[in-house]
C-alpha cells in the first residue's frame, strides 16, 4: 500500500503542475493520527508559491476526487502533514497474508556476507558472537527479500601471535609430547583446549625470552613460505581442527558459513597488488623499507597507512585489499562457484572503521574495476558487550567465550523460568533453555544500532514480561496455544467485517517496517516493532475473550492471532531467533 500511496501523492502534485523525483511516505509516530503520512506539502510549498497548509489542502482535494477505496480518511495535521487512514478492508487484506511476499529489496541480487571471523588457536569469544548476530541478520534479511546469499568467514591464519603458538607446537613435537596424529586421534574439545593453551604459552614465553621471540619470528617467515613438509602438515592439521570447531560453534547458535577465506591467501594477493602499483605516480610508495599509502590532502579523516611492512609482510590493510579481489573475482576457488557479488558486507569491530576507510580509499585509486568493488562493499561495525551485575561479571571474567556466555545465560534461564517451563519434558526444557538464552542475547545485541556497545542485564533481558527475547517467544507460544484451542473447538481463523483495531493496523505495517529494517541494516527497528506488536497483542488478549460461543467474533479474533503469530515468527527468524510453539 505504501507504493500505491506514493503514486497517488505524485499524481495529485502533477495535477497541480508540480513534479517531484521522490515522495516520502512514513508511518506517523502516533498511530491514532493515521496509518501513513507524508510531508511532501512542506517540501514543495515554495515551488508551488503556497503555504504548506494551503498546498496540503489542494492535494487532499485532488486525492479525494479519485475516490480510492483503500483510503478511509485523509486529514491535515500541523503546518501541512497529510495523514492517511486506510479502510478496514485494506487492513484486512494486508493481514490475511500467510507470509510476507512483497519484500524485494535484494531480489535477483547476489549478496556476500563476511562475518564470524576468528583467529586460529583462539576460542570463539563474545566479540565473535556479536559479529555473528549482526551478520546472520543481514544474511536472513537478504534471503527473505529475494537475494541469493552466500556467507564467508575470514579467519586469521598468519600473524605473529599464531606464529608464537606454532613455535610452541614445534617445541612439543621435538620433545616427543605430540605428533601429527595427535590432531586426528584425540577429542576435538581436548585438541582445541591444547591449541588455545599453546597460544597463551607462546605469548608468555616470547614476552620473557628474546630467543623465543626470534624463534617465533622465524616461524612467521615459514608461514609465508610454506616449503617445509612437516611444518606445512602441522599448519594444515591445525587449520582443519580449528575450522571444524568454528563450524560446530556456528551450528550451535543457528548459523553456518559457506566458505573460509584465510588471511594468508588474501595477504599474498594484497602484497602482489600493492607491489604492482608502487612507484612514482602510482598509488603506493616506498618509505623506509616499507610500502605505504598516503591519502589526498582533502581526506582529513584518514592517515597514511603501511600496506607492506619493512620485513616484507603484508599488513591487515593489504590483506583486506587482497580480499576485495578474491571476493569479486575468485570465490570459485573456495567453493562458491558461479557467484559474483552485487553487494558485499563485512562485519567487524567498530574500532576498524578507520581501517576500512583507508582500504577503500586506496582501492578507489587502483582502477575502474576497483571503484566498482568499493561501491559494492559495505562495512558494518559492531560494538562490545559488557555484563551488568556482579554475578554475571564474576562468573565470566576476562574476555568471555561464546559458549561460556550462552551457558551462563542458560543457567540464569533455569533459575528464572522455573515453574513456567516445569510442564515440559527434560529434552524440551534443554532445547527451550538454549532458545531462550539465545533470544535474550540476540535481542540485547540487535535492539541497538549496529556499532553501539551494549550492557547485558539478566534482570531485563531474561524477563518474561518486559521488552526481552523471552517475552517475544512467550507471546508467540501464546498465539500458537490459542490457535490450537480454537482448532479443537472447530473454529477457523477468518477475518470478518469487523472494524479494525490498532493491533490490526500495527500488524498491517509489517512488510513496510521489515523492508526498511533490512534495506538500512537496522535490526533495532525490527526489534522495536516486534515489542510494539507484542504489547498490543497482550493488551488485546487481556481485554478480550478470544474464544467464545460467538463463531463470527471468535474466528475474527483467531485471524488476528494467526497474523500476530506469523509476524512474530517471521520477524524473529530474520533476527536469527527460532520461535517455539510451546512454553
Amino acid at each position: 500500500m505504501k507504493e500505491k500511496l506514493e503514486i497517488i501523492v505524485r499524481e495529485a502534485l502533477r495535477a497541480l503542475s508540480i513534479e517531484v523525483n521522490g515522495v516520502v511516505i512514513e508511518r506517523p509516530a502516533d498511530i491514532t493520527h493515521g496509518d501513513y503520512s507524508t510531508n511532501v506539502a512542506l517540501a514543495c510549498a515554495k515551488e508551488a508559491g503556497l503555504s504548506p497548509r494551503e498546498l496540503a489542502e489542494k492535494m487532499v482535494e485532488k486525492i479525494r476526487e479519485q475516490e480510492i477505496e483503500e483510503i478511509k480518511d485523509i486529514t491535515i495535521a500541523g503546518p501541512g502533514f497529510i495523514n492517511f487512514k486506510l479502510s478496514d478492508d485494506a487492513i484486512r487484506n494486508e493481514n490475511a497474508k500467510e507470509k510476507s511476499s512483497l519484500i524485494t529489496c535484494y531480489a535477483g541480487k547476489n549478496i556476500l556476507v563476511e562475518h564470524s571471523s576468528p583467529n586460529l588457536f583462539k576460542p570463539f569469544s563474545i566479540g565473535h558472537l556479536m559479529n555473528n548476530f549482526i551478520g546472520e541478520f543481514i544474511v536472513r534479511g537478504a534471503k527473505i527479500s529475494g537475494g541469493k546469499v552466500k556467507s564467508m568467514s575470514f579467519p586469521s591464519d598468519v600473524s605473529l601471535g599464531i606464529a608464537k603458538a606454532l613455535f610452541i607446537l614445534e617445541k612439543d613435537m621435538k620433545a616427543g609430547e605430540i605428533d601429527l596424529t595427535y590432531f586426528q586421534n584425540n577429542k576435538e574439545n581436548d585438541v582445541i583446549k591444547y591449541l588455545g593453551d599453546a597460544y597463551v604459552r607462546g605469548v608468555k614465553e616470547c614476552e620473557k625470552n628474546e630467543e623465543s621471540l626470534q624463534g617465533a619470528k622465524k616461524v612467521l617467515d615459514k608461514m609465508y613460505h610454506l616449503v617445509d613438509d612437516t611444518f606445512y602438515d602441522l599448519v594444515v592439521a591445525t587449520k582443519k581442527v580449528n575450522e571444524s570447531y568454528f563450524k560446530k560453534i556456528l551450528s550451535e547458535i543457528g548459523s553456518e558459513i559457506d566458505a573460509f577465506v584465510y588471511e594468508g591467501w588474501a595477504g599474498d594477493e594484497g602484497k602482489k597488488i600493492v607491489q604492482e602499483n608502487t612507484g612514482e605516480g602510482k598509488v603506493f610508495k616506498e618509505s623506509e623499507g616499507a610500502i605505504v599509502y598516503t591519502p589526498s590532502e582533502e581526506r582529513k579523516d584518514i592517515n597514511t597507512a603501511v600496506f607492506v611492512n619493512s620485513q616484507g609482510y603484508p599488513t591487515y590493510e593489504a590483506k583486506d585489499l587482497g580480499l576485495l579481489k578474491i571476493k569479486f573475482e575468485r570465490l570459485a576457488t573456495v567453493g562458491i562457484k558461479n557467484f559474483f557479488p552485487d553487494m558485499s558486507f563485512s562485519i567487524t569491530d567498530v574500532e576498524q572503521v578507520p581501517h576500512f576507510k583507508v582500504v577503500f580509499d586506496a582501492a578507489n585509486k587502483l582502477g575502474d574495476e576497483w571503484i566498482d568493488y568499493v561501491k559494492k562493499s559495505t562495512h558494518v561495525p559492531h560494538g562490545r558487550m559488557l555484563f551488568k551485575g556482579q554475578k554475571m561479571s564474576s562468573r565470566l571474567g576476562g574476555i568471555p567465550l561464546a559458549l561460556d556466555v550462552i551457558g551462563v545465560v542458560e543457567e540464569e534461564v533455569r533459575e528464572r523460568a522455573g515453574e513456567k517451563i516445569a510442564h515440559l519434558s527434560a529434552e524440551e526444557k534443554k532445547k527451550l533453555e538454549r532458545e531462550i538464552a539465545l533470544s535474550a542475547l540476540r535481542i540485547a545485541v540487535l535492539r541497538s544500532k549496529p556499532g553501539m556497545s551494549i550492557n547485558f542485564d539478566p534482570e531485563m533481558s531474561l524477563s518474561f514480561e518486559g521488552d526481552s527475547g523471552p517475552y517475544l517467544l512467550y507471546t508467540h507460544a501464546r498465539c500458537a496455544s490459542l490457535l490450537e484451542k480454537g482448532k479443537e473447538k472447530g473454529y477457523e481463523p477468518v477475518f470478518k467485517n469487523i472494524p479494525a483495531t490498532n493491533l490490526e493496523r500495527e500488524l498491517a505495517y509489517f512488510e513496510v517496517l521489515l523492508t526498511d529494517a533490512i534495506e538500512n541494516i537496522a535490526p533495532q527497528k525490527l526489534v522495536t516493532y516486534l515489542f510494539e506488536v507484542t504489547q498490543l497483542f497482550n493488551g488485546f488478549y487481556a481485554n478480550t475473550q478470544i474464544i467464545t460461543d460467538d463463531k463470527e467474533k471468535t474466528e475474527h479474533h483467531l485471524a488476528i492471532t494467526r497474523r500476530a503469530k506469523t509476524v512474530l515468527k517471521e520477524g524473529l527468524w530474520v533476527l536469527g531467533i527460532s520461535s517455539p510453539e510451546r512454553m
